[in-house]
């Protein structure tokens, strides 16, 4: 319970404390916008969130690690967008859960292999 709970939870603050302050959206000098959020803001939650991963993954349960970010990131893209009047919101947060689950499940996966490969020796 705790290895899917612990990246959850940290993964709603991460998203918070990186996504979470920046709500406005850029007007470039042509009229278009950009945003809310600029690309190292997102990558830095991808880098920041690897530590979680990594450390439930490397619990005896496996599916901690796959579970418990995509968990929390899709419980904050739900919160932070569902004042969308669009209601486009749940396409978003949908990628967000698939995206989420790909990459920590690939992490999770190498996680286990390395894993089972030191413990053979």
């Amino acid at each position: 319970m705790l290895t899917v709970l612990a990246p959850a939870v940290l993964a709603v603050a991460l998203w918070a404390a990186w996504l979470g302050w920046d709500q406005q959206r850029d007007v470039r000098a042509d009229g278009t916008t950009t945003g809310p959020y600029e690309a190292w803001q997102v990558a830095g939650l991808a880098l920041t969130l690897l530590a979680p991963v990594c450390w439930a993954a490397a619990r005896p349960r496996l599916a901690g690690g796959v579970w418990g970010v995509p968990a929390g990131l899709t419980a904050a893209a739900w919160y932070d967008w569902s004042d969308d009047a669009s209601g486009l919101f749940a396409l978003g947060v949908a990628m967000v859960l698939v995206g989420s689950l790909a990459a920590t499940a690939a992490v999770s996966a190498l996680i286990g292999f390395a894993r089972r490969g030191r413990a053979l020796r």
